[in-house]
């Protein structure tokens, strides 16, 4: 039964990597090609609330107790982010199933969707991990990002001449996490209360 969690858990992340980057960048570039403002401004929205999973990967390197919680806190404000605009769902429905663009949106947002349950569903069996990652019974939670470790460490090296240690990824990530904690609040008091369900995609690229 560990193997297969294991698995599992393996193979969310690898669908994370392609749901989470991979497709967003693809629909990024698309709506700008096609100069599809409602679609691209979900897509700049998403990227905004989404470093916070990144955030957490770092979190997660640095053996952080707390960055499994973060890591589904992150995955939660992602799919809220990209079903909340009214504007922008309405828009959606006008276009039809023939329009690639926006019904490759829709799949991309129920996918999304399915897999951060899929991800806290798989969380909520070790919710022990929520508090202490550090334990025996976590180290499946930590697996997944080491790989993403060794790449930073080598990236690191090659810019900085210096090691990348887990003590540097805690840092960098509790110092990340600080300053999107404080734009968030900003967000939440300042532009909530004044626009809010509207992303005002409408008002973006006025000459």
């Amino acid at each position: 039964m560990n193997v297969f969690n294991q698995l599992s858990i393996w193979i969310s992340f690898q669908l994370s990597i392609i749901f989470l980057i991979g497709i967003p960048v693809t629909l990024l570039i698309w709506s700008i090609k096609k100069r599809n403002k409602p679609i691209k401004k979900l897509l700049s929205i998403y990227w905004k609330i989404s470093l916070l999973f990144f955030i957490s990967l770092l979190l997660l390197i640095g053996n952080f107790n707390y960055a499994l919680l973060i890591t589904n806190i992150s995955t939660l404000l992602i799919t809220i982010s990209v079903w909340f605009w009214n504007d922008i769902n309405e828009e959606l429905k006008e276009y039809d199933f023939s329009y690639s663009l926006t019904t490759t949106t829709k799949v991309w947002r129920w996918s999304l969707t399915f897999i951060s349950l899929n991800v806290l569903v798989q969380s909520l069996q070790n919710i022990s991990c929520f508090s202490f990652i550090n334990s025996a019974a976590c180290e499946i939670w930590l697996q997944p990002s080491s790989n993403l470790y060794i790449i930073i460490k080598n990236l690191f090296n090659f810019f900085f001449g210096a090691n990348f240690t887990q003590p540097i990824a805690k840092f960098l990530g509790l110092f990340s996490l600080l300053l999107y904690t404080i734009g968030l609040i900003q967000w939440s008091i300042i532009q909530l209360p004044k626009n809010g369900r509207n992303s005002c995609f409408s008002e973006d690229d006025r000459n």
